[in-house]
């Protein structure tokens, strides 16, 4: 392996003076005081569009949050498991528009469950539709 020197010569540095970073500069022609005076701001165009992203999104928002919960809330129905009744037994009777096990499925999922094992006295929550 080799090592690189560097010589401040070979880099277009003459001398020991330290070569000078950039600084800012002002510039005459400037107007006074700028916009924090109590000028217009002037917005970009992607400054419009982002302005316009923003409020076609609250007003979506808004308009969407009065959609849900305009009503009343309607109680869940809720069934309580007699002595030898059986899950498929009562997705039948209580959810008639679907298939045995479309209902199975279906009170499982309200009622989180994980097993269509039901006993005497539990409480399961009927969905709705």
């Amino acid at each position: 392996m080799s090592a690189v020197a560097w010589d401040p010569a070979d880099l277009g540095y003459g001398g020991a003076v330290a070569p000078r970073r950039p600084q800012l500069v002002v510039l005459p022609g400037g107007g006074e005081g700028g916009a924090a005076a109590g000028g217009a701001v002037r917005i970009t165009r992607r400054g419009r569009l982002a302005l316009l992203a923003l409020a076609v999104a609250s007003a979506a928002g808004f308009g969407l949050t009065g959609l849900t919960g305009a009503g009343a809330a309607e109680a869940p129905q809720v069934v309580t498991v007699a002595p030898g009744q059986t899950l498929s037994e009562i997705a039948a009777t209580q959810l008639p528009d679907l298939s045995v096990s479309n209902g199975i499925v279906a009170i499982q999922i309200e009622n989180r469950m994980s097993t269509a094992q039901v006993s005497a006295g539990q409480q399961l929550v009927i969905p709705r539709g």
